[in-house]
């Protein structure tokens, strides 16, 4: 408790800060990747171009590093009304949202064509709008790849998992996806995986490449095994109390900036992606390993069919999305 009222006060003294002359307005951003990640690049896209569409009347202050606090810290200062924006994932706001859940889903996307389709059409559109009473609107979405295992050693099938203890974010459907491929789910805060990769806490871990340099995770896991098991988006997200205070014209500005900044960072995510598989090859050694998706599907296809029965709002975008989906 005590470290969430410091980051209250803080919160509270940056509004004075940076709260500007006469009219104009800053919102505060946080998100815990580093200043040289694709997604804070994109932030300060989106933000630099909604300067420019308000005349500097509406600003985005980004805090890059978790200043602000962790993922699950910012939510809840955003819920609150504390902090105006933050950024987090699908995986972490299907604990707030259960529309969530529909993009978690293992193997629910058939390409990237299909996935940015979901993403940037009326379905994504619907599940950022669908928290809007649980205090925060979606108002981005960012690519993110696949996700893949990466440990010590190649996992060419569920059954190199057996046994092994994976970490995944505090997420229903990471979890389920594991134990469904023979794995052991390991719940670990981000900032504290490289120590438990590190000293074994952790057998290995799920994500897209980046993490291996971005992250070091290179360093401490020497086999990325590609079965492209998810596709989970970042989301840009604003407090409803911080929506709700915004003339009408600073909305359609927003929305514009937070719009035009997915594409962006669409195209940049793809070529960075591409040089940190070359720095993970030849600076860190680690080994990139294809391997068969087939029986990687079978085992989680249950999931579909479980969150379906669940809920009818997952079931109903599970649906849409597979009907979008290229023949």
């Amino acid at each position: 408790m005590s470290k969430f009222i410091k980051v209250a006060a803080l919160l509270a003294a940056s509004a004075i800060a940076f709260g500007s002359a006469a009219n104009a307005k800053t919102l505060r951003l946080n998100h815990n990747n580093p200043e040289d990640h694709p997604l804070h690049k994109s932030m300060e896209f989106m933000a630099d171009r909604l300067e420019e569409l308000t005349n500097g009347d509406l600003k985005i202050r980004i805090y890059a590093n978790a200043q602000l606090g962790t993922q699950r810290e910012s939510m809840e200062l955003m819920q609150n009304g504390a902090l105006d924006m933050a950024r987090s994932n699908a995986s972490e706001l299907e604990a707030f949202e259960e529309s969530y859940g529909a993009l978690n889903l293992p193997y629910i996307f058939v390409n990237d064509d299909h996935y940015y389709d979901v993403l940037s059409g009326d379905i994504g559109a619907d599940i950022l709008k669908a928290s809007e009473d649980k205090g925060f609107i979606g108002v981005a979405y960012y690519v993110e790849g696949a996700r893949s295992f990466y440990a010590n050693k190649e996992i060419n099938s569920p059954a190199d998992l057996q046994g092994m203890k994976i970490r995944v974010q505090p997420s229903p459907s990471a979890i389920r996806m594991v134990e469904l491929l023979g794995g052991n789910p390991t719940p670990i805060a981000w900032g504290e995986l490289y120590s438990a990769l590190q000293q074994g806490v952790v057998d290995g871990a799920e994500n897209n490449p980046l993490a291996l340099t971005s992250a070091r995770h290179g360093e401490v896991s020497k086999v990325y095994s590609n079965d492209g098991h998810t596709m989970i988006p970042s989301v840009v997200m604003i407090s409803t109390k911080s929506w709700n205070e915004l003339s009408d014209d600073h909305k359609d500005a927003l929305a514009k900036a937070a719009r035009e900044s997915m594409d962006f960072h669409r195209e940049q995510w793809d070529a960075m992606v591409a040089e940190g598989i070359e720095t993970a090859k030849s600076e860190l050694g680690v080994k990139f390993v294809e391997v068969d998706k087939g029986p990687f599907i079978e085992a989680v296809l249950p999931m579909h069919e479980e969150a379906a029965a669940k809920s009818e709002k997952v079931s109903n975008l599970i649906d849409r999305i597979k009907a979008i989906a290229p023949q």
